[in-house]
């Protein structure tokens, strides 16, 4: 099936390329999300009567995902996590956690536009892509630290066990 591009589409084209895909990915997914039409001399001509309107549109969000790059590159995302022996967390950092977090920062992303090859498993700082446009890709400095205090703190917060004892000693008498 040969169909007009009309956005880009990842892994397939850009606007206004012809492709060649199978008949079920032109009928049940590009026709319908208004993707794409069918390649005919009739829709070529309606096509580059709308080319214009289009690409205006494609540069428009092109336009929105830049400064959104820019805002994003900006911030450093930190994510407290509970943590076990030898810094290991429990569990993992996930693009859901991650969004939140952005969301919180006031930067709404959708999830699924975050790229991870896997989830963060140690602390430390991860750079994080985003893929706002097929062209524009931000990358997040995601910092995972500690959520609680550090152990030489909770000593001092603790009382000593010299004093407990001498207390304890105190009152039986």
């Amino acid at each position: 099936m040969k169909l007009i591009l009309r956005a880009d589409v990842e892994n397939l084209g850009t606007l206004g390329d012809v492709v060649t895909v199978k008949p079920g990915y032109g009928r049940n997914f590009l026709l319908p999300q208004g993707l794409a039409m069918i390649a005919s001399p009739a829709n070529l001509k309606v096509f580059e009567l709308e080319r214009k309107k289009l690409q205006a549109r494609r540069d428009a969000l092109c336009a929105e995902a830049k400064s959104m790059q820019e805002k994003l590159e900006a911030l450093e995302v930190v994510i407290p996590m509970h943590v076990g022996e030898n810094d290991k967390l429990y569990g993992s950092v996930t693009t859901t956690i991650i969004g939140d977090a952005l969301a919180a920062l006031g930067a709404e992303v959708d999830r699924r536009r975050i790229l991870m090859d896997a989830p963060i498993r140690t602390l430390g700082d991860h750079p994080i892509r985003v893929r706002l446009h097929a062209s524009v890709i931000a990358t997040v400095n995601v910092k995972v630290v500690s959520d609680h205090q550090p152990e030489a703190e909770e000593e001092a917060d603790a009382p000593a066990p010299e004093a407990e004892q001498e207390a304890a000693t105190a009152e039986a008498e």
